[in-house]
């Protein structure tokens, strides 16, 4: 199998403000000083809309150096409704559910502790999908606690969308096709995030997970 290697960002996004009055408290002793650093600077990883797993459904994050630094294995169809966002180890970060109410979606995430042992109580977020999009915003994220609210816009299953602040409008995180060095763009299942410094790195890599089981590429 092919390892994807990430190529150096050409240009990463300007501060968005921070998000850290999302994290609650339980979780902060465990992850606190990971999320820190990753807040400090914007940074970009390549995901792949492959599973490791022979014959599965899910993603594989790599990071600038290379390394396979998230994945998602998704045991059952595509656009499941449960799957769980892990770190290479395994170990569980996300798990995030699908819920349904006759013709109306969401899916909620929830935040795992104790290397994947433990889960909070409440969801972290929330996102739902928007029925008019002549705004071009696709989903609303709402999370929990701080009632901070964002929108994705774009098109998701074109592999081409951002998330943005709903107060001010700043980018948090940027999704595109991924380009190489030499200006190639690589296939429909390569993207690039670009995540804004300052924002939290799991919360932008969630949402991204989030959009590919709502376009069902998951």
């Amino acid at each position: 199998m092919a390892k994807i290697k990430p190529w150096p960002a050409a240009g990463l996004l300007s501060p968005a403000g921070s998000s850290s009055d999302d994290n609650d408290e339980c979780c902060q002793s465990s992850q606190g000083a990971v999320e820190q650093k990753q807040q400090a600077a914007a940074a970009e990883y390549t995901v792949w809309m492959k599973s490791l797993v022979f014959n599965g459904n899910g993603c594989t994050v790599y990071g600038a150096d290379g390394r396979v630094a998230y994945r998602v294995d998704n045991y059952g169809c595509r656009g499941g409704r449960e799957v769980f966002f892990m770190d290479r180890a395994g170990s569980n970060l996300i798990r995030i559910q699908r819920k349904s109410f006759f013709m109306f979606r969401r899916w909620e995430a929830c935040r795992c502790f104790d290397d994947g042992e433990g889960e909070e109580a409440r969801p972290w977020f929330r996102v739902h999908k928007t029925w008019k999009q002549d705004d071009g915003c696709a989903a609303v994220v709402t999370m929990h606690g701080s009632g901070r609210t964002y929108r994705i816009e774009g098109c998701a299953r074109k592999s081409d969308y951002r998330i943005l602040s709903a107060d001010d409008g700043a980018i948090m995180a940027a999704v595109g096709r991924k380009r190489t060095s030499a200006g190639v763009v690589l296939g429909e299942d390569v993207l690039a995030l670009t995540v804004g410094s300052a924002t939290d790195h799991l919360l932008a890599l969630g949402l991204v997970v989030v959009c590919g089981l709502m376009s069902r590429r998951l």
